[in-house]
């Protein structure tokens, strides 16, 4: 039912050692005698006869996805005029912080060793960047030495205007973490080698976005070459805005690669827009992107982090070390002596919004070992190769990101077959993606000699009821055009005690 969204709740996920513990409660109040709505039109002169009839204030239009931002008129006087197909209210959202994390790493960049990023061939490092990754966040301290050396294209899409200074922090730890310089002999290294950087700052200081500074973000992203999108943000609603444009990336070739969301210990709701690239009930399988939970130095999910069937996979969210910009604070991102950085600031951080950016740099280094893949066989060589082997686990998805492996995988030139099963008391779940025409499924029970579910497929999902006291054991296999094998996943066991 169109209008009836009181807006996208949007956090930005973030957490800092020392963090004050009062920092999750601070909020935004929307300006005073006024009400923005977002409104979806047909056409300008649709939109420009329902402004001059209500009265309304344009405070901005992302006309690729005709769509706009109203000021000083309710939804109701509104959703009737003709050319209007949609009105949602716009509520911006203050930053979540998370718990402080405990004393200082042992090893400074362990997250580049927990996910074999150091591992990755140096000419592969190099190829990167010919991969743009946008960091849609709160803007960069551009100042910061690992920043600097990319010389960053930077835009606001609130002012128009190339001004990105980042006063609150979030989007320069973000964007260190995805694309700081591996070659400026300072300071800390990104995930993405040499790849790109493009800094859109849609983001309030204060932290706050809307789903129209999401849109807004990622059509200048997309429009302005940007192969690799990262959303650190997130919130448990979502909106035909946000919808729209993020089915505008996915149309345009980019993969999108958001997080997952701090809210375990809070209901663990399922987050957006983490929940449009990597459905709920999709198992980790499939999907349009990447949604991306938070591990620890052990390779274990962060306390914090949400779970779930719409978790892909994981990378380090756990006290990881970034860049700090100059302008944030002391509190929430404290300073952190570096041995031998010359320049620049530079803390530990917790949250998934950490986590995400690591997979959007392994994304980049991926594309350049195989520049001919799509974003989705991007996105399906990132999990086959991850920790877990094939498996996936609601804590973790299908493991934490092997950068190493992935990269390896990509210079190959092929893809696997994933399968994932959620147990639902008699029942479970199966899901499956990979490169094929066409799949066959095979089950085998109690170990006796198997046989075909599933012929000749162009399924992706089932459900297979379960008798008590057997064990199952589930594979896919891939089949090409002519119908011969070229992979098979992981076998799946789901035991019915």
């Amino acid at each position: 039912m169109l209008g009836t969204r009181a807006g996208i709740a949007v956090w930005i996920a973030v957490a800092a050692t020392l963090a004050v513990a009062g920092a999750a409660n601070r909020s935004v109040s929307a300006r005073p005698g006024t009400t923005e709505v977002a409104v979806g039109y047909t056409t300008a002169s649709a939109l420009a006869r329902a402004v001059a009839a209500s009265r309304a204030i344009v405070v901005r239009t992302v006309a690729p996805l005709h769509v706009a931002e109203l000021r000083g008129v309710g939804p109701s006087a509104l959703r009737a005029l003709p050319g209007i197909t949609y009105v949602e209210n716009v509520s911006p959202r203050p930053p979540a912080a998370e718990p402080a994390a405990p004393g200082a790493a042992s090893s400074p960049e362990w997250q580049l060793r927990a996910t074999h990023d150091d591992a990755v061939p140096d000419a592969v490092l190099r190829s990167a960047s010919a991969v743009t990754i946008a960091v849609i966040d709160t803007g960069a301290d551009l100042t910061a030495p690992d920043l600097a050396a990319k010389s960053p294209a930077a835009w606001n899409t609130r002012t128009g205007t190339a001004d990105v200074r980042d006063s609150n922090g979030h989007g320069t730890f973000v964007a260190s973490l995805a694309a700081g310089s591996v070659t400026n002999g300072t300071g800390m290294s990104g995930s993405g080698g040499d790849a790109r950087l493009l800094v859109i700052k849609s983001g309030s200081n204060s932290g706050s976005f809307t789903d129209v500074d999401e849109a807004a973000g990622i059509v200048y992203a997309v429009d302005h070459g940007a192969r690799i999108l990262n959303l650190s943000v997130g919130g448990p609603t979502t909106s035909a805005t946000e919808r729209h444009a993020v089915q505008y990336a996915i149309d345009h070739g980019a993969l999108v690669v958001a997080a997952v969301g701090n809210e375990h210990d809070a209901g663990n709701p399922v987050e957006y827009p983490a929940a449009l690239l990597q459905p709920a009930g999709s198992n980790g399988v499939g999907g349009a992107g990447l949604a991306v939970t938070a591990s620890t130095a052990d390779g274990r999910r962060a306390a914090f982090a949400n779970t779930g069937s719409w978790v892909s996979l994981a990378a380090p969210g756990d006290h990881v070390l970034g860049a700090v910009s100059q302008a944030s604070s002391a509190l929430l991102y404290p300073r952190t002596q570096l041995a031998g950085a010359t320049a620049g600031l530079y803390g530990y951080g917790s949250g998934t919004s950490f986590a995400a950016p690591q997979v959007a740099g392994a994304a980049a280094l991926v594309w350049a070992a195989n520049p001919s893949l799509t974003a989705r066989e991007v996105a399906q060589i990132l999990k086959e190769t991850a920790s877990g082997g094939g498996r996936w686990t609601p804590d973790l998805g299908f493991g934490v990101i092997d950068v190493a492996a992935a990269v390896a995988e990509a210079q190959a030139g092929h893809t696997g077959v994933l399968l994932s099963g959620l147990r639902l008391r008699s029942r479970v779940k199966l899901n499956w993606s990979g490169d094929a025409a066409a799949y066959t499924l095979t089950l085998t029970t109690d170990g006796h000699a198997p046989r075909a579910l599933l012929a000749t497929t162009r399924q992706t999902s089932t459900s297979v009821d379960l008798r008590h006291g057997h064990t199952y054991s589930f594979s896919v296999t891939a089949l090409d055009a002519a119908g011969s094998p070229t992979a098979v996943s992981p076998p799946l066991t789901v035991s019915a005690p």
